[in-house]
């Protein structure tokens, strides 16, 4: 007898949606969140980084979103259409020999599992369509279930940007209705899964298996549905410090994020509220990687909050805001706004090419402060000469003090009791010693000769 055949019986039919509703932490019925701050569509980084990283975007927030209508081609629903009735919820029972999963009214059975669950809404290419592009498609048909894989073994660009976005067109947009139907089976593949790795499975863990089995497919095909949506909305975010398949990498982890919290039963395309997500996940990696040197995420909202704020004040007053201006603006110092400015300032490689030939670097042009002028070397070199000469016109003891007094040996000048401690005598003989000796070095005898290294 086959595994499949000695599945045994589910007493009670489980509604999985409620279930995994517990399991995070909230009623069945309860109200949506407590709203938090409106996300406009059209912030870049200002906006969405005051959020957490895992809260939820609110109503008022998806129901603003219109990038799913400018860049998705999803077919458009009412709220209505979307809503799923309790008694829709996904359920798993036995009917005779078999373990029948429901998902909103539609039923499937062990043997489906290798059935397609959905007739995809139009085809993404032909195989004669793929042939013309100089290759040609291999699709596994064991698992109809997933999206169409079509792995491209000839025809391959030097262009990595252009072989994603080739590749991820091929799998077929999703309808609402599709999008309640995935999210309903990967809902009953977490709950199996959950019941799984409590051990409270029984007799019933390999039809457990099969239906978290499912959901992980059905999640699969969610995302992979979705990747043309990172790309629109990575788009928006080019040319800001990060190469643009960074930052549709970045953009598919706020998708997976998105498909992992999604709630069907409020109502919204699974597009609109995915945007959400992705936007976050995009402005967090810009804020943390696009800069050579890594800023806060506080402070580059405070950076973003003064380039918008100066940006109003230029449009208003024809000029360029002066810092006391921005500061009574911005409710703070001049010193601060300043400083704020410093930060934004973007570093500039010192081998940046200029020029129209790029045969210089910018470097080239800026003054090196601590490098010797030659003609002030060579000035010095010869007053250190000259010195040396009128020293050796004086006493071993006196140029000795005179010496170690304004640090000519080692630059190091000493005071009167160190140089005292050298020769043995008191701090008011070696001051003595030193008036009477620059009264000798001021003779112009000795003088005169460097006299002329002060012009």
């Amino acid at each position: 007898m086959s595994p499949r055949s000695k599945a045994a019986s589910v007493s009670e039919p489980v509604d999985s949606s409620e279930s995994v509703v517990k399991r995070r932490g909230r009623k069945p019925a309860q109200a949506a969140a407590a709203p938090v701050k409106k996300v406009a569509t059209d912030e870049v980084i200002e906006d969405d980084l005051e959020l957490a990283e895992d809260s939820e975007p609110t109503e008022d927030v998806l129901a603003d979103d219109e990038v799913i209508e400018e860049d998705v081609e999803v077919e458009d629903v009412t709220v209505e259409e979307v809503l799923v009735a309790p008694s829709e919820a996904v359920r798993f029972e036995r009917e005779g020999d078999d373990v029948v999963l429901t998902v909103g009214g539609r039923k499937r059975t062990l043997d489906d599992v290798d059935e397609a669950s959905f007739e995809p809404a139009e085809a993404a290419k032909t195989e004669q369509e793929l042939v013309e592009d100089g290759g040609f498609s291999l699709s596994d048909a064991d698992d109809a279930d997933e999206p169409e894989q079509q792995v491209m073994v000839a025809g391959a660009t030097a262009d990595p940007v252009k072989d994603y976005l080739k590749q991820i067109g091929k799998v077929a947009l999703l309808n609402a209705e599709m999008e309640v139907q995935l999210a309903k089976r990967i809902e009953a593949g977490l709950f199996a899964e959950e019941t799984v790795n409590e051990a409270n499975a029984g007799a019933d863990l390999e039809d457990l298996e099969w239906i978290a089995e499912d959901g992980r497919r059905a999640k699969n095909h969610l995302l992979e549905a979705n990747l043309r949506l990172v790309v629109s909305l990575a788009k928006r975010y080019t040319g800001r410090g990060m190469l643009f398949l960074d930052l549709i990498q970045e953009g598919n982890l706020g998708l997976i994020r998105a498909v992992e919290k999604f709630d069907y039963t409020k109502g919204y395309k699974f597009s609109t509220y995915a945007t959400w997500w992705i936007k976050q996940a995009i402005t967090r990696a810009m804020a943390d990687q696009a800069r050579t040197i890594r800023i806060p995420v506080h402070m580059v909202e405070v950076i973003n909050k003064l380039a918008r704020v100066q940006r109003q004040m230029l449009q208003d007053l024809g000029r360029e805001p002066t810092p006391e201006e921005l500061a009574k603006e911005l409710d703070m110092t001049p010193e601060k706004v300043v400083e704020v400015q410093k930060y934004g300032r973007e570093p500039i490689s010192l081998h940046t090419p200029l020029g129209e030939d790029g045969d210089s670097e910018f470097g080239d042009l800026i003054e090196d402060s601590e490098a010797v002028v030659p003609a002030e070397a060579v000035n010095f070199t010869l007053l250190q000469e000259q010195l040396h000469d009128v020293l050796d016109t004086l006493s071993e003891r006196e140029a000795g003090v005179v010496s170690m007094r304004f640090g000519l040996t080692d630059g190091q000048p000493k005071t009167l009791d160190e140089i005292g401690k050298v020769y043995g005598v008191t701090r008011e003989r070696i001051r003595q010693i030193e008036s009477k000796t620059m009264s000798k070095l001021r003779h112009p005898s000795r003088s005169q000769v460097l006299r002329d290294y002060l012009d």
